[in-house]
């Protein structure tokens, strides 16, 4: 295996190779960066010229896009609100407002750390444990599946404080999850008709609406006065606050793995668990939404490692483990290889060069994104009457360049109005988009379980992971309950 690994180092740094990986890398950063594109969105793009290229340039370059784009969507999830992928949505509830208190070096620093952490950590891990892991994922079936997803539904619907509000956006997500075609019966649900709607809502325009439009419309409200900053000093190696956050990264990384390897789960869901993990876990936990360092480690952390791990049932089984692998599955078929149990054998060469590039990515990352961030950070220095317009305007051409829909756009407006509203009422608008990116995997893991079960709901809880995870998510919603209301019953106590 090493030797492997090290005459993929080789492939590496033939000149070709080493630059179609750093141009990769500059793209992935510009495309991450900007919000409503994704690694779906370039991966696409860039696959048509991909098929004139020698398969290893050609999947080391779709491999780095896909990697880079996790990491730089923290980019103006931190300095605007406004998250570049859906993956760094939970970096913005503490990015954000460390920004506001002037701290956004610190804050860009830790992001820039904790994604090559999690890249390295969930590299290795994909290069060392691929087989196991690989047996581990197999084990999940439909059962175990739904109550992962119910799992990551009681966690966050409990992190906005007001736990009623919490479930509220939990299940309006879920509810417009449910909007467009039944994946099982191929009937439509809730499309009144309009064809726009059978595709189902787009989790961009629900994203870059909640949150970018949102923003923007709150900040123009208020007529806050745009403080300029003259230079944002990014530290990434502060060795203090490392030691601070270890614990979290180690945690976070792990969990970014097991969660990426399991099919159709994604990043997305590896950020928004090891967040609600870094609360649960938190000595005091009230610091988080406000500025917690932890609160961007975990989620970058996490999703970074999840993205690589995604990659093990790509490679191992041939199954792809998100939406992003699901196109670089299409890209190895169009170039006539199937990845596969005998993938590891016949390919070998391939594979550890993609490896061992994926390895260099997260190098690259730590080297190259001070100075790519430094393009960004001058934008700090526009005034938000300028550039408020300037980030409606990428949110629209990022929105309608997904699904060319000026449909999504109107969509995105929407909720960028819901998203104002709902905030004055201090609405964990997280939750909402918890709901739409768990409730199809929940809906159709659920309906697969009772057709296995022939409708017997004790299939859940015959089997150990399913029964464990199940009873984790119950635990944790009747702790939401209790424990504020010992902490009032402490406080009447103390005031009597």
């Amino acid at each position: 295996m090493f030797e492997s690994f090290l005459s993929g180092l080789v492939v590496v740094f033939q000149p070709l190779n080493l630059l179609t990986l750093t141009s990769a890398v500059f793209i992935g950063f510009l495309g991450g960066a900007l919000p409503g594109i994704s690694g779906v969105i370039l991966v696409v793009i860039l696959l048509p010229v991909t098929y004139g290229m020698d398969p290893t340039a050609a999947f080391m370059l779709l491999t780095a896009i896909y990697g880079s784009t996790v990491f730089s969507g923290l980019i103006t999830a931190i300095l605007y609100r406004a998250p570049g992928t859906p993956e760094a949505v939970m970096t913005s509830f503490d990015g954000y407002p460390m920004t506001q208190q002037g701290q956004a070096g610190k804050a860009l620093g830790i992001g820039v750390l904790s994604s090559a952490i999690g890249g390295l950590v969930g590299t290795i891990a994909l290069i060392v444990f691929t087989p196991l892991l690989a047996s581990v994922a197999l084990k999940f079936s439909s059962p175990e599946y739904f109550a992962l997803a119910i799992l990551g539904l009681t966690v966050v619907a409990s992190l906005g404080g007001r736990l009623i509000f919490g479930l509220i956006g939990a299940a309006l997500g879920l509810l417009i999850a449910t909007v467009g075609i039944d994946p099982l019966t191929g009937t439509s649900r809730y499309t009144f008709g309009s064809l726009h709607l059978a595709e189902g809502v787009g989790l961009i325009p629900v994203i870059v609406g909640l949150f970018a439009v949102s923003e923007v419309m709150k900040r123009s409200v208020t007529q806050e006065v745009h403080q300029p900053i003259k230079k944002v000093r990014i530290k990434i190696f502060d060795m203090p606050l490392l030691r601070r956050l270890g614990i979290t990264l180690s945690r976070s990384s792990l969990l970014g793995v097991i969660i990426g390897i399991l099919p159709g789960i994604g990043a997305s869901t590896a950020a928004m668990v090891s967040y609600s993990e870094a609360v649960r876990w938190s000595r005091p936990p009230e610091g988080f939404g406000k500025g917690a360092p932890e609160g961007i480690a975990a989620p970058e952390a996490a999703n970074n490692a999840a993205a690589m791990g995604a990659l093990v049932p790509l490679f191992a089984l041939g199954i792809p483990g998100s939406g992003t692998t699901a196109i670089i599955l299409g890209a190895f078929i169009m170039h006539g290889l199937q990845p596969g149990p005998m993938f590891m054998m016949t390919s070998s060469d391939l594979i550890y060069a993609v490896f061992a590039g994926l390895f260099i990515v997260n190098f690259m990352i730590l080297i190259f994104s001070k100075p790519f961030i430094a393009l960004f950070t001058r934008l700090l220095n526009v005034p938000y009457s300028a550039l408020g317009p300037i980030i409606i305007m990428s949110c629209i051409v990022g929105t309608y360049s997904v699904r060319n829909s000026m449909f999504d756009v109107w969509l995105m407006l929407g909720f960028g109005v819901l998203g104002f509203l709902l905030e004055k009422l201090r609405f964990p608008l997280v939750s909402i988009i918890l709901g739409l990116v768990l409730g199809p995997i929940a809906e159709s893991e659920l309906r697969r379980s009772l057709a296995m079960s022939q409708g017997d709901l004790t299939i859940f809880f015959t089997r150990p992971l399913s029964a464990t995870l199940i009873v984790i998510s119950c635990l944790l919603l009747i702790a939401a309950i209790v424990m504020p209301l010992r902490k009032r019953a402490r406080m009447n106590t103390a005031a009597s």
